[in-house]
């Protein structure tokens, strides 16, 4: 029987933050220059601004990333998630993405958003599911990204 968890993130997981992101990003998109800057150095780019990236392992091994990057003003941009593809389908994805709200929480976000693409059906429905809402894209900070989510932190118990 496989077992599961979810860690912060550590220097060691570097080359697996980068890998699943790649792999992930060159299945349905292509690496933008934005990506490789966070992917060739996620404590500059993420950690170091005040984020943080959380590890999904089956049985130790890393099989997805989720990272929240802080955007200023109490704001974290959920970024980065991916899920290795022989994984993909179990349900890794959703908790990913629950962890990643739960530890948004805990940094004391007043807003957390996401960039995607409607093209990301599964995605998009794990998002919204899970309470997320479609807000205005104002900026295009990926040129991949045709939709804005922000999920109600208020609604979740943190006060604005």
């Amino acid at each position: 029987m496989a077992t599961f968890k979810i860690v912060p993130y550590q220097p060691h997981h570097q080359e697996a933050f980068g890998r699943l992101n790649r792999a992930w990003l060159e299945q349905y998109f292509w690496v933008e220059p934005l990506d490789e800057q966070v992917l060739g150095d996620p404590d500059t780019h993420i950690l170091a601004p005040g984020g943080a990236i959380l590890v999904a392992l089956e049985n130790q091994l890393p099989i997805g990333v989720v990272a929240l990057k802080y955007s200023g003003d109490a704001v974290f941009e959920m970024t980065k998630m991916a899920v290795e593809e022989a994984h993909q389908g179990k349900g890794y994805g959703k908790l990913l993405c629950q962890a990643a709200i739960v530890k948004a929480m805990e940094m004391k976000a007043h807003r957390l958003i996401l960039y995607s693409n409607t093209s990301l059906k599964t995605a998009i429905g794990i998002y919204k599911n899970l309470g997320w809402i479609e807000i205005p894209q104002t900026e295009k900070l990926y040129a991949r990204s045709d939709i804005k989510m922000e999920y109600p932190l208020k609604k979740a118990g943190m006060p604005l």
